[in-house]
């Protein structure tokens, strides 16, 4: 028989030894890249990052070397230069002095809501019945991964193999619950106006298709017309309510936007008739590969956001010319310009790479930066929460080694309303 205070010293010497390892491993990590002080907890309502550089991304681009940003219960309460702004008492202070601090990436057309067998979009060439919300999973590794990068806000849709495979759903790469996660729902109508579609079972002609596409959304605007009417006591009628239908009431009030998987130039072309000018629906030009940049002067003329990628050149066998897609639409005139991953086609957290490819083939550093943040959430419509860093907005920041579209720079903490949800000194996934 073991003695009783025998066993409580054994326990004693055991937690003794853990808390040793635990002070020493945060001592280490205090001597690492980004220092952490005062005593609150990672989740602390209130931070103060000390940041070498900070690129607020706003309008006016402005641009703070040595500066200070506070926030207070998950929003930005400050940011400016350093010089200005004095650390309130109780404040944690993350010290990043030689680091970027960037707003968190956005990345619009994403499909690793739950795993890619939760959801099964392959019924009818239009599925406008279906919707992601239900398959968003919180502390999936996917977002685990995607904020690691620097990535905090993403765009979950349905798939590309049928013309409409329903309603996609906005999120933070950050939350314990469902509810913690969803900034908006739906997010956005998902249609394929061809590529994918093509194969569905027996092959189908981009001719039936649009057609199919095009009689679907005429029914869906003919019931929101009705309860319109309705509503505003133009009709004394009240019409039947439709599940199927009723989701796109937001789709023709321009509450949300159409996300449209379109590529190549005569595809993009009759997405830009169909959808934007004739339906009159606030449209994402998702992908624009290949030759797509050949439509920019009718991009132009319509409020249409750009998102290209993840392909991000063009081989012109007639030119016998390599071509970057996302300089051409830039060359084009087309500044409403995104980068995507359509993650897992590309990993979520390689976004930034993304950008650092168009770079590579033309394109310009600052608005690749704008193609990260900025852009991609005014194309969402959720510009006034994310894709800057500016006074009122949410704290989503990433802190990088340097400018994040340069293949060496590395994400080192990534913020999400306030909370620390990943920390390269605590533990680096890549």
């Amino acid at each position: 028989m073991i003695p009783h205070h025998y066993l409580k010293s054994q326990a004693f010497t055991r937690g003794f030894r853990m808390l040793l390892a635990i002070a020493i491993f945060v001592g280490v990590t205090l001597g690492g890249v980004v220092q952490v002080s005062a005593g609150d907890s990672p989740d602390a309502a209130r931070i103060a990052v000390r940041a070498g550089k900070v690129l607020t991304m706003d309008k006016a681009d402005v641009v703070y070397n040595n500066a200070v940003i506070l926030i207070n219960n998950g929003k930005i309460e400050r940011v400016g230069a350093a010089s200005k702004i004095r650390i309130p008492h109780g404040y944690r202070v993350i010290d990043a002095l030689d680091r970027w601090v960037v707003p968190g990436l956005v990345d619009c057309h994403n499909h690793t809501a739950g795993s890619l067998m939760d959801l099964n979009d392959m019924v009818y060439l239009t599925n406008p019945g279906l919707r992601t919300l239900e398959t968003v999973m919180p502390e999936s590794e996917n977002v685990k991964q995607g904020r690691a990068g620097g990535v905090t806000s993403v765009l979950l849709i349905p798939g590309s193999g049928t013309n409409m495979s329903g309603f996609g759903t906005i999120t933070k790469m950050g939350g314990d619950t469902v509810d913690d996660m969803v900034m908006r729902s739906p997010g956005s109508l998902k249609i394929a106006q061809a590529g994918n579609p093509e194969r569905y079972w027996f092959g189908v002609g981009r001719s039936y298709m649009n057609y199919n596409t095009r009689q679907t959304l005429m029914k869906a605007k003919t019931y929101h017309e009705s309860w319109k009417a309705f509503e505003s006591g133009d009709s004394s009628h009240e019409p039947d309510y439709n599940p199927i239908y009723d989701g796109f009431r937001g789709l023709f009030s321009r509450d949300y936007p159409v996300s449209v998987h379109t590529q190549m130039y005569q595809v993009l072309m009759t997405t830009v008739d169909m959808l934007t000018k004739k339906l009159k629906l606030r449209t994402v030009l998702d992908h624009c590969t290949f030759d797509a940049f050949k439509v920019a002067p009718q991009v132009l003329k319509t409020d249409a956001y750009t998102i290209n990628g993840p392909r991000q050149y063009w081989f012109d066998r007639s030119q016998r010319k390599m071509n970057g897609n996302a300089a051409r639409w830039w060359q084009g005139g087309v500044h409403k310009l995104g980068i995507n991953t359509d993650a897992p086609v590309i990993p979520q957290e390689e976004l930034p790479f993304q950008a650092a490819m168009a770079c590579w083939y033309g394109w310009q550093t600052y608005p690749a930066l704008r193609g990260l943040t900025r852009i991609p959430a005014e194309a969402l419509m959720v510009d006034k929460r994310v894709g800057t860093i500016e006074v009122g907005k949410d704290a989503d920041l990433g802190i990088w080694t340097g400018n994040p579209i340069d293949p060496r720079s590395s994400c080192e903490l990534t913020i999400i309303d306030g909370r620390i949800v990943y920390d390269a000194a605590v533990r680096r996934r890549f």
